[in-house]
């Protein structure tokens, strides 16, 4: 994995944020060649510059990736693209559906063809758990980008370009995910806004994250989704556990923070699913992670299970956060918060 980015250009979309930024930072030490930082906001590229020490090996590119001509001249002579622009949030995206499709799905055809015109040599694009089933305008965007990867062999002809997805969970410490509002509602005083006390979540670290990434950069033959399995916590026991870590920090005492109950946001679904049950039929799993292979299968290129180390069938008919066979994944409070901890770094950003 180590030699996968030594001496490669690399091009990281949506590079200043909260996944991106850990990307970049991570691929510094695997000595690259240069990585093109690509965003569209410029406060947060000086702001990384700076926190990255005005590395040489960087270079800041303003951009979007709705526009096809930018990204075009962005990824010239590049090895490598990790896709990471995205509109993320799930009430967001309800709210603005139009502008979702046309930075989710048409951002990432984007991607597609201008890598496929490039030689690109791989492209990573980042997914999420909600687009399995999807029940929400952000799962739905979510999975037509994977489809849109997935189908590209109708496309790319001689074109050498592999693709695939990772597809996350709710990232610990990201900006605008649940652990940095809570922080900042419990710093406040609280109430900490808890929307059913029975929702779970699949969560992972943004280390886990980025690492994901890389290993999925490495084991890809092409156009396949890979998922972390990652742990599970319900709702409100996150709550309990930042609020029993938080408000000492914060000059509060633990009992003065209240937890209230405002319902399900629109969009919002009490389990969320890592597999969904069509998927299950063509999905592999190893000890950590499952993986979905293309439903078809190039006649050049034909992957077999054997190419992924430890991997078989899976056995169940899904995989969600109140799958029997995943229930060992959920956590207790005590685990919650020694998992926050070693996050606590991230999340102090993410509420800058």
């Amino acid at each position: 994995m180590l030699n996968e980015f030594k001496g490669k250009n690399i091009l990281v979309t949506g590079g200043t944020g909260s996944i991106g930024f850990h990307i970049v930072r991570t691929l510094l030490a695997l000595e690259p060649k240069q990585i093109r930082v690509f965003s569209r906001d410029d406060s947060k590229q000086f702001q990384a510059r700076m926190r990255l020490n005005n590395d040489i090996r960087l270079r800041f590119l303003l951009g979007d990736v709705r526009d096809k001509d930018r990204l075009n001249m962005a990824m010239e002579g590049v090895d490598i693209v990790f896709h990471a622009a995205a509109l993320k949030h799930v009430s967001g995206c309800e709210n603005d559906p139009f502008e979702a499709v046309k930075t989710n799905v048409l951002g990432t055809q984007n991607v597609i063809e201008c890598a496929l015109k490039n030689n690109v040599e791989k492209v990573v694009g980042i997914s999420t758990d909600k687009a399995a089933d999807p029940t929400s305008v952000l799962g739905c965007t979510k999975l037509l980008s994977e489809k849109l990867m997935s189908a590209v062999y109708h496309y790319k002809g001689t074109k050498k370009t592999k693709f695939c997805f990772v597809r996350f969970g709710n990232v610990i410490g990201t900006r605008g995910s649940v652990v940095p509002l809570f922080c900042w509602q419990i710093k406040n005083g609280g109430p900490v806004t808890v929307t059913d006390p029975l929702m779970r979540r699949f969560f992972m670290s943004i280390d886990d994250a980025v690492q994901l990434i890389f290993k999925a950069t490495n084991l890809m033959r092409d156009r396949e989704i890979f998922i972390l399995k990652m742990p599970i916590m319900r709702i409100t026991d996150l709550a309990e556990a930042l609020v029993e870590l938080y408000a000492p920090k914060f000059g509060k005492e633990v009992s003065s923070i209240k937890i209230d109950q405002i319902g399900r946001l629109f969009g919002e679904r009490m389990h969320e699913k890592l597999v969904g049950r069509d998927e299950c039929e063509n999905a592999l799993e190893t000890p950590d992670m499952f993986i979905l292979k293309p439903f078809v299968a190039t006649d050049d290129e034909p992957v077999s299970d054997s190419d992924y180390p430890d991997a078989h069938r899976v056995s169940a008919k899904e995989y969600s956060t109140d799958s029997p066979e995943l229930q060992d994944r959920i956590m207790n409070k005590e685990q919650i918060k020694r998992i926050i901890q070693a996050s606590e770094s991230y999340i102090e950003d993410s509420m800058m």
